[in-house]
């Protein structure tokens, strides 16, 4: 009895268990509905609110429709125009187009600001570190004679001033010097004589020195000393010990290092741009960070047919650090040339300018997201930088990366914002002839609700025409039905030529 009892309360407790779960599934199944419908009626209710100017075929925006339907021009249904879409269109007016920056991003848009600066401020050239000709010196034998011994053996060695080069011994030198010692022994010598054979050794090729050492020492002289008449590198070097010498022959050539030349290699282009005094900035690799300032000597007056660049001579002193010279012949050196001319312009990346054949557009961000495409006049490009003339100010912003996207963006949604050129679209002188009646009558634009045209193949539809350039007729007022002939102007753009009144519409 007992365990019938029992098994009676428990099949009681489990029927009352599946019956609350099922009143607890019941409420929340409820609950989920009422939830989903009020989110739907809020979308219904947020969309109610947005309010519908017109409707428009995206790849045609130009032509507005007052009702849904088929697109006249593509296969694909008119698509809606909201307030908050259009905001920033007005009658005439180019709109742009608005870009929430999450969009932004995705298309990878980067801006670049309008700033001012000298284009073309520094014109760079490469250029090579050559000898200073104007401190060139030339040893050379003034007699003949013969090379006994040399002090310098190789080219490309550093010497000092008054170094001894070579020991010459110079045989007709002999005789002279004989002769004015015993010119000067002589106890009745005159001024004169003694005169007349200290000629005769400078005609011999003997200097004022060797001379005062024959005359101070009062012995022939057979061999004498040739030293470095300045400081500098050994560039040539014709002698050899033992051999025969004539008169005149170049024996050692020493370029000074005080100064060098740098040839900078010029574009033929911007060789206008450079004149004499102009100042230069010379960098190399070999001097790291520092900077040595010159200006510009010369102008040499040829054009390198190969590589269509002229060279500018610049004279630079040359410091010495570390016991040597900083620039050697040879080395090669980055140069930056300041014209005396140059002016301060408008400067924008060149990426940010499009050239679309007779014009240059530039994708204008006027900030909040909103782009529109603004026509520029451009100057001269140089360094990735390209100058503005008209059509800018500084401190605005254009987008240097992803124009031709928001070009599409402003597409698809059927904006103005467009980078093609208005009056260089395609245009029809084709005619075609309707008959409809007046909706509505604007500045720019009046809406006709037309029949069928058969020359373009279109069904009644309501859609804006422009106005005739002459003006409307007085007559013709909203509900007049009309005969009218229009043509394509644009893209989309219909314009009527001629319209007059059928009947005129009731009064309102």
């Amino acid at each position: 009895m007992k365990t019938k009892n029992i098994l009676m309360l428990i099949s009681i407790a489990a029927v009352l268990s599946s019956a609350g779960f099922g009143v607890y599934r019941l409420g929340l199944n409820r609950g989920v509905q009422q939830a989903t419908i009020s989110d739907v009626t809020a979308k219904k209710a947020a969309a109610a609110e947005r309010k519908i100017l017109y409707w428009h075929d995206p790849m045609s925006p130009a032509t507005k429709f007052d009702k849904p339907g088929k697109s006249p021009f593509m296969d694909m249904q008119l698509v809606p125009v909201y307030a908050d879409e259009a905001a920033d269109e007005g009658a005439g007016k180019t709109s742009g187009v608005s870009i929430n920056p999450r969009m932004q991003q995705n298309l990878g848009i980067r801006l670049a600001e309008v700033t001012r600066g000298h284009l073309g401020a520094a014109i760079n050239a490469v250029g090579s570190v050559a000898y200073n000709e104007n401190e060139l010196v030339l040893v050379q034998a003034r007699s003949n004679g013969f090379v006994e011994k040399l002090y310098v053996r190789a080219t490309l060695e550093a010497v000092r001033k008054d170094q001894p080069l070579a020991q010459l011994y110079v045989p007709e030198w002999i005789a002279v010097q004989e002769e004015f010692l015993t010119v000067k022994t002589m106890p009745d010598a005159v001024s004169g004589l003694l005169d007349g054979a200290r000629q005769r050794m400078r005609l011999a090729g003997m200097n004022e020195q060797q001379i005062a050492l024959v005359e101070s020492s009062g012995k022939v002289q057979a061999h004498f000393t040739l030293t470095a008449p300045a400081s500098g590198i050994v560039t040539e070097l014709a002698a050899r010990e033992g051999m025969t010498v004539m008169a005149g022959a170049p024996l050692f050539k020493i370029n000074g290092l005080d100064q060098v030349w740098i040839n900078a290699e010029l574009a033929e282009n911007a060789a206008s741009q450079v004149r004499i005094g102009n100042a230069v900035e010379v960098r190399s690799p070999a001097l790291g960070a520092q900077v040595l300032h010159g200006k510009v000597s010369a102008l040499l007056p040829e054009i390198n047919p190969t590589t269509r660049t002229q060279k500018a001579r610049i004279t630079l002193a040359n410091p010495v650090a570390n016991a040597s010279r900083q620039f050697v012949p040879g080395m090669f050196v980055n140069v930056s040339v300041v014209p005396a001319n140059s002016q301060e312009v408008l400067l924008v990346p060149s990426e940010a300018v499009i050239p679309t054949g007779s014009r240059s557009v530039v994708m204008l961000a006027d900030g909040a997201g909103k782009f529109r495409p603004v026509e520029v006049e451009t100057g001269s490009t140089e360094n990735g930088q390209t100058a503005i003339l008209r059509g800018l100010e500084a401190g605005q912003k254009v987008v240097a990366s992803g124009q031709f996207l928001i070009d599409s963006e402003a597409s698809l949604r059927g904006s103005t914002a467009r980078m093609t050129e208005p009056e260089k679209q395609k245009t029809s002188t084709v005619s075609h002839h309707a008959e409809g009646k007046i909706d509505e009558i604007a500045k720019d634009e009046i809406i006709i609700s037309h029949g069928p045209i058969a020359s373009l193949n279109w069904g009644a539809m309501s859609m804006g025409f422009t106005p005739p350039l002459h003006g409307m007729p007085a007559d013709i007022k909203v509900g007049s039905k009309v005969s009218f002939d229009f043509s394509l102007v644009g893209d989309g753009q219909y314009q009527i030529h001629r319209i007059s009144v059928i009947s005129a519409g009731a009064k309102k």
